[in-house]
């Protein structure tokens, strides 16, 4: 079964802006506790980055699922100015035990990766090289994140 993926930036609601640890009000982590049971039922799975204003959403599964999933995310008052940086096919998850996760990261970290070369999803394999892909920079960021805990 082919395996689809998606990734996007988008700016968060004000109810969001600024919460970048999820602390304040606990709507984020509602947020996402909801996107991995829907997400989980659709075999989806993912990652969302925050840097306390933005988002970069990197989403994968099968086509039938991705599309549901996203047509969520597009009617999600969570956030705003979402622009679709990559879709396509993908010859295997990055991310296949994560239904969903959030990571918070710094603005810089979420920059380099959301201005990274999406073109297919290509990876190369080193997060750190200088001409290291967008998925490549996600999945060393997300590596390092995910070690530390949140």
């Amino acid at each position: 079964m082919p395996i689809r993926a998606v990734v996007y930036v988008s700016e968060a609601s004000d109810a969001l802006r600024g919460d970048l640890l999820g602390l304040r009000s606990g709507k984020l982590q509602e947020l996402v506790d909801d996107a991995t049971r829907f997400n989980r039922d659709a075999g989806v799975s993912g990652v969302l980055l925050f840097d306390g204003t933005r988002f970069l959403q990197y989403l994968e599964g099968p086509p039938d699922g991705l599309d549901v999933v996203f047509s969520r995310v597009l009617g999600a008052s969570s956030h705003h100015d979402l622009i679709e940086l990559q879709r396509g096919t993908i010859t295997d998850r990055r991310l296949p035990y994560w239904p969903m996760r959030w990571l918070p990261v710094e603005v810089k970290e979420l920059s380099e990766v959301a201005e990274g070369d999406w073109a297919g999803f290509k990876v190369r394999g080193d997060g750190e090289a200088l001409n290291a892909t967008a998925i490549d920079r996600l999945m060393f960021l997300v590596s390092r994140r995910a070690l530390v805990g949140r």
